[in-house]
């Protein structure tokens, strides 16, 4: 496994993250290839050692092929994703980080994310830093991507829809739940560095403990005295955890039984929702055969420890039966969000289970599509399937890094 932290202390635009990730190993030739299979032709990167501020670091500066780029939709940059020769991983990390940035900008212009076009972050160019990133991240097989408090500076800036205090709107839209701070005068973040930076890393983080490998400075466009205007990447392998400490995700439970033979068969159902309502876990049904060959079910209740007490009394209260079996377990579950996609008119929520930075379920609700499909007169399993085209269009797929988006799951 191989871990980066990004250092944004200065601030980050998908160039100088790039940059930094070149310098600190990644192939400019495997960037390269990969930005040439979504946009042949278009883009030129150079390779260049500059210093900020006295600092040495490396410069990649992205230009223009062709005299003529067309304005492109999210639409269109996600077919030319989709369609390119590129490896999993890396298609998928563009996909997220290009959703996020899409999403971002159709809020602040008032649009739908298809239709919003990439006119400040530039179609060819986003295209550039952020395959071009994703890639160079898949080049030097980092797993684990972390970053610190970003610089996102302070002060007015022009722009193609004329004169924005920065951070300008996308900005502040893509830094929610994020640590920052002003760090200087001018724009010191970009839309699409922040894209990159709050999809693809995990958390805001301290440098985490590490076996440091080698280091990389990327430069931006400007040099500005007194305040080297660099992002910065530190690359290693993590060191483990001492072998006593739990794992952060694992709790104890506790899993109350009974075996019962002489309930009404019909009111099961009320009997698992009030266990539900009154504080369990989960709570399921498996049918027996006891003594005698009488079929029976067990009622199984999973809780943490401290709601036993009042989930056993209410076993004996909604059951027929005499006695109650108990035992302690160990559980350990997916950190869980949700994520509203839109379908057909509406919004539908998917549930979203991660773990160490990646999507490992993402699942859409039965009941709202359900009530979708009644006010729609169409089967749920059309709903249903039209939520998971959606939620794969969001980049919520098996793989995919976390979305920083994700609602927490209703309590």
């Amino acid at each position: 496994m191989r871990a980066a932290w990004i250092d944004a202390s200065a601030g980050i635009a998908g160039d100088m993250l790039l940059a930094a990730l070149v310098d600190a190993g990644a192939a400019l030739s495997t960037v390269r290839a990969a930005v040439e299979a979504v946009v042949p032709g278009e883009v030129r990167l150079e390779q260049t050692q500059v210093t900020r501020a006295g600092m040495r670091a490396t410069r990649i500066e992205v230009t223009p092929s062709a005299h003529d780029h067309a304005h492109r939709t999210w639409r269109d940059v996600r077919r030319l994703i989709e369609q390119a020769p590129l490896a999993d991983p890396v298609r998928t990390s563009a996909l997220a980080a290009f959703a996020r940035l899409a999403v971002a900008e159709a809020h602040v212009h008032g649009t739908t994310t298809e239709e919003v076009h990439f006119h400040e972050v530039g179609a060819w160019d986003s295209i550039a830093d952020v395959v071009g990133v994703c890639a160079a991240l898949h080049d030097l097989t980092v797993t684990e991507l972390t970053a610190g408090p970003v610089a996102l500076g302070f002060g007015r800036v022009g722009t193609a829809h004329g004169e924005l205090p920065v951070p300008a709107p996308a900005v502040a839209e893509l830094a929610a739940e994020w640590q920052v701070f002003a760090g200087g005068e001018g724009e010191l973040a970009t839309p699409t560095g922040l894209a990159l930076l709050t999809t693809l890393a995990r958390e805001c983080s301290p440098l985490p403990h590490l076996r440091l490998e080698r280091t990389g400075v990327g430069a931006g466009s400007r040099d500005i005295p007194g305040r080297p205007n660099v992002t910065r990447v530190f690359l290693g392998t993590p060191v483990p955890a001492a072998s006593g400490d739990a794992a952060a995700d694992a709790a104890e439970a506790v899993v109350l039984e009974t075996n019962i033979d002489d309930l009404d068969p019909r009111a099961w159902p009320s009997v698992l929702a009030s266990l539900m309502e009154a504080g369990a876990s989960d709570a399921w049904l498996t049918p027996i055969l006891m003594k005698k060959g009488r079929p029976a079910h067990t009622l199984s209740v999973l809780c943490p420890p401290q709601g036993a007490e009042p989930l056993r009394d209410a076993v004996f209260r909604l059951t027929t039966t005499l006695g109650v079996r108990e035992r302690p377990v160990r559980k350990t579950e997916l950190q869980r969000g949700w994520m509203h996609v839109d379908v057909l008119g509406d919004r539908l929520p998917v549930k979203v289970g991660h773990r160490g930075g990646r999507i490992l379920q993402a699942t859409p609700e039965y009941a709202p599509a359900a009530a979708l499909a009644a006010r729609l007169g169409l089967p749920v399993h059309v709903v249903l399937a039209a939520t998971t085209t959606a939620a794969h269009r969001a980049a919520l797929t098996t793989g995919a890094p976390t979305p920083r988006t994700l609602a927490p799951e209703p309590a």
